[in-house]
């Protein structure tokens, strides 16, 4: 999988201020949103906060990965927002999101969804790579890391 086929430059943010867990949903739905004519921020939003409702995206060690289904989306699409200071996300490690990657799905995707979701999982428990988007210094920078990073090819005991 390329991360970059989910998520382009436009739909990155470095360092935003947000003061709460539901502001940076609406910016991820903001962004998600973003260059899509057929989609727009409320409706993503809504379900976004609905899968929250079901239970946290907060992974922990400050990642959330908040993710949707929707059927006007075509495609799956992503976005991601590298906090200035990090949120209650209510993660199960309860310490405060700073990094969040949202995903939002075609209703259609079932076993993509997941394969997606997993993809996510395994770069954002990364320590090393999160680290260095929390060092990185502008969105272009962001960008390129997420598009560099491959999954471990090494396998341990």
């Amino acid at each position: 999988m390329d991360i970059t086929d989910l998520i382009d430059s436009d739909r990155i943010v470095y360092d935003c201020e947000v003061a709460s867990k539901k502001r940076a949903i609406e910016i991820i739905s903001e962004l998600l949103a973003r260059g899509q004519a057929d989609l727009t921020a409320r409706p993503i939003f809504d379900s976004l906060i609905g899968r929250e409702r079901l239970g946290s995206t907060g992974l922990g060690h400050g990642v959330a990965l908040p993710h949707g289904r929707f059927s006007q989306s075509q495609r799956a699409i992503g976005a991601f927002v590298k906090l200035k200071k990090g949120v209650d996300f209510d993660a199960i490690d309860r310490q405060p999101v700073d990094l969040i990657f949202g995903l939002l799905v075609p209703d259609h995707y079932t076993d993509e969804h997941l394969k997606i979701l997993a993809y996510l999982a395994e770069m954002f428990s990364d320590r090393g790579f999160c680290q260095h988007l929390r060092e990185a210094g502008s969105d272009r920078a962001l960008f390129q890391l997420l598009g560099a990073w491959k999954p471990s090819t090494i396998d341990l005991p």
